[in-house]
């Protein structure tokens, strides 16, 4: 009695149809405009095409434990094991030879699409009704369970499919999978990196305008819009990068490349996300709402061909981070001064080369001398990016301390002598995370570090403080000749 083995989602915990369409636009983003020429000569059409453009012996596939261990029990035992399956027979053909555990494959191929019903045609034709047991996990395979002796069942929590199942055939054995879940989701959208659109409200900060309140809930939409649009971008690099972040030690627990979330599911969450991003910032103004709208085409340029660039890809993060600065501009109406956004460009440059310089200490690039496995750069880069990321550090105070000596200053702030000495703090703060990358401490974005650093936090408080302090004290008082 042949056992057959469905292979997406009962086999796969995932789908070969989108491993391969995410890996192809990875390598070629112009694969998108052929996908939707091919997709309209018909479904088999499109799995041949994409198996023919990408070749699927190249990817690493994440597998269903549990039933890969099921089978090969039933293969020490004798039994024979058939991966019948509605993926093209390239894709096929390359998983049964990875797992070498199937003894004949039956697919998608001459333009045929072996799915629910024509794929329960196939196996009565080779092994008669009832003549076979069948593993699957969906909708499409109670056609074949109806024909088959007994059913294996791979669903998901909550799933009611092992119930539609034993309506037509004699449900053997039931393996629960993970499924959709709220958690994998949230981690997914990295709500801890929205920390860094909190840079929308500096300008409303720098201009003394924060006790507005209409300015306040127009700063706190376009956080919200860019919050909302940057998860969206998130979930579609990790799409992209599915492949690789299997390959590498930490990124293999993000939730696409560890399939707790289906793949299927991420070019619907990516537009549940950025639709509702896009339009409350047109609901703050329609210049946000485009200006939201370059982040994203930014951000998905950055992930599909930019991250690779050496040194451009520090150029454009440091770019990225002042275009939140910007976007607070726009959703307030308040025009950054040339000051801020110099001092922006500076700092967040330094930012940029840090975080590439920890990722190649992460890397052990430092000790071993070999070429680090990171978008182009080498063990032999890090005394330069540290070079330009401290020379930019040194910029940034700079640029700081000759705003302080300007007229903008002296319009905003009683005792503009206080702001001097921001100017220390700010090049302790950003020596001390060129300090902490060298030791290998900073292993997340800098600015989302800096926000759970306490020593960072406590330069911020004072920073703060001493700003505040320089608005509302005459610098009488802080000389102790009396405030009259």
């Amino acid at each position: 009695m042949p056992l057959c083995v469905d292979l997406d989602g009962t086999l796969l915990a995932g789908d070969s149809l989108y491993e391969l369409l995410f890996a192809g636009l990875r390598r070629r983003p112009a694969l998108v405009f052929l996908a939707l020429l091919w997709i309209w000569q018909g479904k088999a059409a499109f799995k041949a095409r994409l198996a023919e453009a990408v070749d699927p012996r190249g990817l690493a596939f994440r597998f269903h434990d549990g039933v890969v261990a099921y089978l090969a029990t039933a293969r020490a035992e004798g039994r024979r094991l058939v991966l019948a399956t509605a993926a093209h027979r390239r894709v096929a053909e390359a998983i049964a030879d990875e797992l070498g555990l199937f003894d004949e494959v039956i697919a998608t191929e001459d333009g045929r699409n072996l799915r629910g019903a024509a794929k329960a045609a196939e196996l009565v034709a080779r092994y008669g009704r009832g003549g076979f047991d069948y593993a699957g996990n969906d909708r499409h395979d109670l056609p074949v369970w109806a024909e088959a002796r007994r059913a294996i069942v791979v669903a998901a929590g909550g799933s009611t499919i092992a119930e539609a199942a034993r309506r037509v055939a004699t449900v053997e054995r039931v393996f629960p999978v993970a499924g959709f879940a709220p958690r994998p989701l949230l981690k997914a959208m990295r709500l801890h990196q929205w920390a860094k659109n909190l840079l929308v409200f500096l300008p409303l900060l720098a201009a003394h305008r924060f006790d507005e309140a209409a300015a306040l809930l127009q700063a706190g939409a376009a956080f919200l819009a860019m919050g909302l649009v940057a998860s969206g971008g998130y979930l579609a690099n990790d799409l992209l990068d599915v492949q690789a972040d299997r390959r590498h030690r930490s990124k293999s627990a993000r939730p696409f490349a560890a399939a707790t979330l289906p793949l299927p599911l991420g070019p619907p969450l990516v537009l549940a996300l950025v639709l509702p991003g896009l339009l409350l910032a047109a609901l703050v103004s329609l210049p946000l709402a485009a200006w939201v709208g370059v982040y994203l085409a930014a951000t998905l340029t950055y992930s599909l061909w930019l991250k690779q660039k050496v040194l451009i890809d520090v150029f454009f993060l440091a770019g990225l981070y002042t275009h939140r600065v910007l976007a607070g501009g726009i959703a307030t109406g308040i025009v950054p001064s040339f000051w801020l956004l110099a001092l922006s460009v500076f700092v967040f440059l330094s930012l940029a080369l840090l975080k590439r310089y920890s990722e190649l200490i992460k890397a052990g690039a430092a000790e071993t001398g070999t070429p680090a496995a990171i978008r182009g750069y080498r063990a032999e880069d890090l005394e330069p990016l540290a070079g330009l990321g401290t020379a930019s550090a040194v910029a940034a105070a700079l640029v700081l301390a000759l705003y302080v000596d300007s007229d903008n200053v002296r319009a905003l702030y009683r005792s503009p002598e206080l702001l001097w000495l921001c100017c220390p703090l700010l090049l302790y703060w950003l020596s001390r995370m060129w300090i902490g990358a060298r030791r290998g401490v900073i292993d997340d974005d800098p600015l989302v570090f800096a926000l759970r650093d306490r020593i960072s936090l406590v330069v911020l408080g004072l920073t703060l403080a001493l700003a505040a302090a320089g608005a509302v004290v005459h610098a009488s008082c802080v000389a102790g000749l009396g405030c009259g």
